[in-house]
């Protein structure tokens, strides 16, 4: 017999016989009927995890980790409003169940069901992972990389204030509101869970408001690894800027008093709190897991006979609120419900094709109000003595910070974040005067972390502000890209594109600048970002691109909700020169703010028969070559991708029309960079003569060496000789 059916077997003769478990009496302000209805949610969970396991067993079922020994976060529920949003831990059905019954309308049994059944009917995920979370509910879905919600929670929370003084078109949550987020012991001492609380903290600290409750759900194991006795509390009851509450998980009386003492303060203190929820895992991680492999059995059955729903018996028993024999037929008669439902739910459609599993990728487009862009006395006092030097020309760094301008003048829901982003005007200057014409509240500086960074940015979007953070390198993105790949694009994915966090996410990156930062500075590898489905990747070449390309994807962002990551070339944000010293021909004159380049739409200069493509820091050096090419009686024509993913393959395509050879220049790396792509498109739709000149699979140096590795001028002249030759 598994364990999932001695703790049942168990639960009945017990429950029938009153061998319950001993504990403190009931206390507290927890009301009878209420009591009862928490310890229903609770039965539900548990007849849901038994009947996901023979479901499994069927064939019919596809996922068991289940919420046994917590159904005691359904007191946590009930101690906050249903309009409070709560990321949860995947062991949280019981928060689930007891929120539905906060909101009028739900059909929590059939809509779990579905998603054990991986029904497109599933009304959060459309059949694509058994989640737990729902849009009425406001319960975003997760995923269950470790703690990775964590720092979006921050955001969130941050968000909730920040509403109140910069009100966004799209807000969700409201003024009093908190935010709830919930994991487990073993996930408290993860680096994103870690970061996250600190930011929190050092956030209160600084008396900035926070309304965020963190809950650690601890039943003192991680799969098969024991928490240390008192690791938690040790951890967390004394850090700086952060309140702590501790309750007894398997009381429900005193989980929903401390829950709702937890919650006042935060509500009323606008300060995070963490609250330490002891509890039990029953079964095992998942499934398949056995604990008697790792835990003796006697260690085993402590934690069966500590089982919440028998303390439950005995709490709702002595508080006068439920006889043992009623709360026994109340558990029996909710298995027999959930298993007839479940007959009904494995009979439901399921996704077949991948059409039907990549619907969900791209989120809905929203409606937004009207701009016609910043108002002419808005952009004179925003830009003072600025204005009139946007009649000359200059470099890409000043024309970024212009479109930001303008953008953040038209958009009062834009907030910029980052590392040095504020006062200082960011690293290279790009967000220079920002913070004063805007204000702390909109050019946010952030601590040191890439994963807070970038979480604060998906919590407060999924409030409806536009976020645009900044990563200060590229390098440094790879700290944190799991904030990207495993959250903001799978979000609209998960959630069949019912909760969105649309942004546009700033880089600074590439390689070329000289003798500068070796490979912590100049990192020209964009494979994570290009390998995360639904995601858009803007790189311009020179400053008017750069500035129409975000107003572009500000609006990709805004109208139709798309995360977009907006690659800056580091080494061209000071370039001024193309051919020879003094010509100024890489500088460009501000393009108006009406000014777009639409996704997908590549720039071409000339229009000779061999195609030179590329992009950022390989165009420029395209143009360079053309030049030489030409005095050598070579015609050719310079393709500027603008978007690396997806690829313009339409336009690329098109322009390609008339050529005869096709010779593209990577500044990434051969391996895992743009150029496999584009030979595998080369192949597949064109029968034109190609070829790649690529970086080296390096890192990159510093000092004289620093480009050695990448494309060069006169290296790009020889590949486009050997290709006519060899195509002669």
């Amino acid at each position: 017999m598994d364990r999932a059916a001695i703790v049942d077997q168990n639960l009945r003769a017990r429950g029938a016989a009153g061998d319950l478990p001993p504990g403190a009496a009931p206390s507290g302000p927890l009301a009878p009927d209420r009591a009862v209805a928490l310890y229903r949610a609770g039965c539900l969970s548990r007849a849901l995890d038994l009947q996901s396991r023979a479901m499994q067993k069927a064939g019919q079922g596809f996922y068991t980790i289940g919420s046994s020994g917590h159904e005691g976060m359904a007191a946590v529920a009930a101690a906050l409003r249903p309009s409070d949003m709560a990321f949860l831990h995947y062991r949280d059905a019981a928060f689930q169940i007891a929120r539905a019954d906060q909101v009028p309308g739900q059909s929590i049994a059939w809509d779990m069901l579905l998603s054990f059944a991986a029904s497109r009917e599933d009304p959060i995920s459309g059949g694509r992972h058994k989640v737990l979370g729902s849009r009425a509910l406001m319960i975003p879905p997760q995923t269950s990389t470790i703690a990775s919600h964590l720092p979006k929670a921050v955001g969130a929370a941050y968000s909730i204030c920040a509403a109140a003084r910069h009100r966004p078109e799209h807000q969700i949550l409201q003024d009093d509101g908190l935010v709830m987020c919930s994991f487990g012991d073993a996930s408290a001492n993860h680096s994103t869970a870690q970061g996250a609380i600190n930011t929190a903290a050092w956030t209160s600290y600084q008396s900035f408001p926070l309304p965020l409750l963190f809950v650690c759900e601890d039943n003192g194991i991680g799969i098969s690894v024991k928490t240390p006795r008192g690791w938690i509390a040790a951890s967390f009851a004394h850090r700086p800027g952060l309140t702590y509450f501790a309750c007894d998980g398997l009381d429900i009386y005193d989980t929903y008093r401390v829950a709702q003492e937890a919650a006042a303060f935060v509500r009323r203190q606008r300060k995070p709190a963490f609250l330490h929820i002891r509890t039990v895992r029953l079964y095992g991680h998942a499934g398949a897991d056995m604990p008697t492999t790792y835990l003796s059995k006697a260690e085993v059955e402590a934690d069966e006979a500590n089982d919440p729903l028998l303390h439950s018996v005995r709490l709702l028993r002595d508080a006068g609120a439920l006889e043992p024999a009623e709360a026994l037929r109340i558990y029996t008669e909710t298995c027999d419900r959930v298993a007839r439902i479940a007959d009904q739910a494995i009979t439901r459609p399921r996704l077949e094709t991948a059409g039907d599993v990549t619907a969900s990728l791209i989120p809905p487009p929203r409606p937004c109000a009207p701009s016609n862009g910043p108002a002419p006395e808005a952009r004179a006092k925003a830009f003072g003595s600025d204005l009139k030097a946007m009649a000359e020309p200059q470099i890409m760094s000043r024309l970024i910070n212009w479109a930001l301008t303008d953008l953040m003048l038209d958009h009062p829901e834009i907030v910029l974040m980052g590392e040095d982003v504020g006062r200082k005007g960011g690293v290279y200057g790009v967000t220079q005067k920002l913070f004063q014409r805007f204000g702390p509240d909109r050019a946010i500086d952030t601590l040191l972390d890439e994963q807070s960074i970038l979480g604060l940015g998906i919590g407060m979007a999924q409030n409806g502000f536009l976020p645009i953070p900044e990563i200060q390198f590229l390098a440094y993105l790879h700290n944190a890209e799991d904030q990207l790949r495993g959250e903001a694009a799978t979000l609209p994915f998960f959630s069949n594109g019912q909760f969105t966090n649309p942004m546009v996410v700033r880089i600074a990156g590439l390689g070329y600048q000289k003798g500068f930062g070796g490979h912590f500075h100049n990192d020209n590898s964009v494979a994570v970002l290009r390998d995360i489905p639904g995601l858009i990747l803007a790189c311009p070449s020179h400053g008017a691109d750069a500035a129409r390309m975000l107003r572009e994807c500000v609006r990709l962002a805004r109208e139709e909700q798309r995360v977009v990551v907006f690659l800056e070339p580091i080494a061209l944000y000071p370039m001024r020169d193309l051919h020879e010293e003094g010509d100024g021909a890489w500088m460009r004159v501000y393009p108006a703010p009406d000014q777009r380049i639409s996704l997908g739409e590549a720039g071409v200069t000339g229009d000779g028969p061999l195609a030179l493509i590329s992009f950022a820091n390989g165009h420029r050096l395209s143009l360079q070559a053309q030049q030489v090419l030409k005095q050598g009686g070579v015609e050719s024509r310079v393709i500027d991708l603008r978007w690396l993913a997806p690829l313009p393959e339409a336009a690329l395509i098109d322009a390609l029309k008339g050529c005869s050879h096709t010779l593209i220049v990577d500044e990434t790396r051969a391996t895992g960079g743009v150029s496999e792509a584009l030979m595998t498109l080369l192949a597949e739709q064109t029968t034109l003569p190609h070829a790649r000149l690529a970086a080296d699979d390096s890192f990159i140096a510093t000092g004289p060496a620093y480009a050695a590795t990448m494309p060069s001028a006169d290296g790009i002249v020889t590949a486009a000789r050997n290709l006519l030759e060899a195509g002669a």
